[in-house]
This record gives structure tokens, sequence and C-alpha cells, in this order.
């Protein structure tokens, strides 16, 4: 744990065994980097060593009993929450007794998270499909953590993605769906309940007093009032229209195609896309190895890279960390910016 701000730890969970997570972790504990931000990961500590192992690297590991140990670790070590379920170490070769770990490592930072125990989580890539086959029940890493989360608090949560990179942070409204479906779905509630959930999140988890968003255009020129479709006169701008009237600094239907250039991107903090490549094409363009992925709508920190399991260059340490130590140090900076906010909130009730 960063020792002069008193932070609590953040859990790194180990994600696919077979992927780059146990890659990443272990550059990122080479780095010093999991000492600097207050780190400890969940996994198998013998997984770990094998991988490294195989990428030629001495790993010093010391095994925690809770997160609130990891200050007493020595400096060289890499401190480790080990799992109930064993892993094995078969780089690229999906093995399905791992996927019991790979969920208990989620379930148990999430757990952590919501007790009050940790900061928040930084998430490995996991494969869907591995974790199919053993019966998990949902289409994704983010829409479990919605459905842990949910329980917990006794209510349906609505996740919201947000990729954040040195330049640019967009959210899409739509996501992982066909793009003739986006029409049929793109509606009035689901844009307010997207923008309500980002301008929150912009002010709690990273200390935006105003946050300004850039609502884009479904069509070509934001419709041009109508001549381009009409989905942008009768759906984004009313939403638009609401939000200003709730006092939230939003704009739009912007016209995508001028909204991403450098001058324009000093105009809001965030943009706000209608599906899935309108968002992430610009996010990844300017950034692509810098950008993380950010769940927002949650009562957790969780950040993850923005980059899948590259089940062609695990165990080879040729994987780039860039986009892992990102979502570790953001994660740090929301854990900050969410205690300042707490801060003021119990300050103000009394």
């Amino acid at each position: 744990m960063t020792p002069d701000t008193g932070d609590l730890p953040l859990a790194i969970t180990v994600g696919e065994p077979a992927g780059i997570g146990p890659d990443l972790i272990i550059s990122v504990y080479k780095s010093g980097l999991l000492r600097e931000t207050g780190c400890f990961v969940l996994a198998d500590p013998d997984m770990l060593k094998s991988r490294a192992e195989r990428l030629g690297m001495a790993l010093d590991i010391v095994t925690l009993r809770s997160p609130d140990e990891v200050d007493a670790c020595t400096a060289g070590a890499l401190p480790v929450l080990p799992l109930v379920n064993r892993q094995s170490d078969r780089p690229g070769e999906i093995d399905p007794a791992n996927g019991a770990g790979t969920i208990e490592a989620i379930d148990r930072a999430t757990a952590l998270s919501l007790d009050g125990a940790i900061a928040g989580m930084v998430t490995a890539p996991i494969e869907k499909k591995a974790l199919y086959d053993v019966g998990f029940g949902h289409p994704g890493h983010t829409e479990y953590l919605a459905h842990l989360c949910s329980e917990a608090v006794g209510r349906p949560l609505v996740p919201v993605m947000l990729l954040a990179g040195p330049d640019l942070s967009c959210v899409p409204v739509t996501i992982h769906v066909p793009l003739e479906q986006v029409p049929r779905l793109l509606t009035e509630d689901l844009i307010l309940t997207t923008c309500r959930i980002v301008a929150h999140d912009l002010k709690t988890k990273f200390g935006l007093t105003r946050p300004r968003l850039a609502v884009a255009g479904l069509n070509p020129h934001a419709g041009e009032r109508g001549a381009i479709g009409l989905e942008d006169e009768r759906i984004v701008r009313p939403a638009v229209e609401k939000l200003r009237v709730e006092g939230i600094d939003a704009k739009g239907p912007v016209p995508a195609d001028t909204m991403f250039n450098a001058r324009a991107r000093k105009t809001y903090d965030v943009a706000i896309c209608m599906y899935h490549d309108q968002a992430l094409i610009p996010a990844k363009t300017l950034a692509f190895d810098e950008t993380v992925n950010i769940t927002l709508g949650l009562p957790i920190i969780r950040t993850s890279p923005d980059h899948g399991t590259a089940f062609d260059i695990t165990g080879k340490g040729i994987a780039r960390p860039d986009s892992f130590h990102a979502a570790i140090r953001k994660a740090r900076v929301m854990a900050s910016a969410q205690a300042r906010a707490d801060d003021a909130a119990m300050a103000s009730r009394h």
C-alpha cells in the first residue's frame, strides 16, 4: 500500500491463466508498480511461479491471509492471496479445470470491494468460451460483475463501459450488438440512464465538479435535422435537452465525424457514442496501448486493460504491459477521488 496516502490496497485478478494475464502481472511486479500503487494478486502462486520460469524470471512470492497484510510485505516480493482452486500453467491452451479459479478470483475481489476491505479491483482478461464450458451463465466479465453487485445491494444495476485514454474518453451506449440492431435498441431512456451514470461517476470517482458530456449523433452529420434519418431528432436531441434541464452539462447530437479532432476534444470530458465502433475506433486509434476499460455504474471501482487474452503471444515475454499498467494507475487515482468524495459527503451530513 502507498504509505503516504493510507489508501486501501487494490486487488488484481489473474484472469484466464492460459492468456497473458500472468505475464502482465509478472511484468508489473518486475517494474515495481505493484508496490508503488499498493496492489496484491488473487491467483494460484504455483501457476505464477511456473509462468515466471517460462519467462526466465525469478519470482519471490509472499502469500497473504488477508488484504491488510499487504503493508507488511517485503519490497521485493509479489503479494498473492492464494485461490482455493488450483490452476495450471499451459500458455495458449485452455484448461477447463482453470475456470473455477478464474471465477473465484472475480468473486473474492468483488466481495472484498463491496465489504470495503480493498479500494478496488483491476481485472486481467478472461476467455469467455473457457468459462462457458464450466457453466458460466453471463454474457461477459462486466455483466457478471454487475450481477454480483446487484445481488449485494438488492436492486438491478446498469454497468456502463468507459474507455479512458490520455487524450480521449468514450462511452458506447449500445455495445456488443449487430449494427443493424442499434436503431431499434437506442432509446431516449437508455441515453438518459447512461449519461446520468457517467455524470455521477465522473464526479465521485474522477473528482470532476461539472463533467462535460458530448453526445454523438447516430446518423451522418447528426441526421441534418431529419434529412438523414430521424433518430437524432426523435431520440438523441430530446435526451440531451432533458439532461440539461437536470443540470448535466451535455451537448448534442454532435456530428461524429467532427467531434474527435484535437480542438473538439478540448470542449468535453467524455464522448457519449451511440454504438461500439463509434466509440472504440477513435479511442484505439489515438491510444491503442494506453486505453483503459473502466466499469461505471457499480458501487465498486473496476478497471481492466483494453485488450483480450492474446493466446498467440502468451508466455513469450513480448506482451506490451502499457494498458495493464495504465489500468492499475487509473484504479488508484479513482480510489483517491472516491475517498475524497466520501469524505465530502460525510462532512456535509454533519
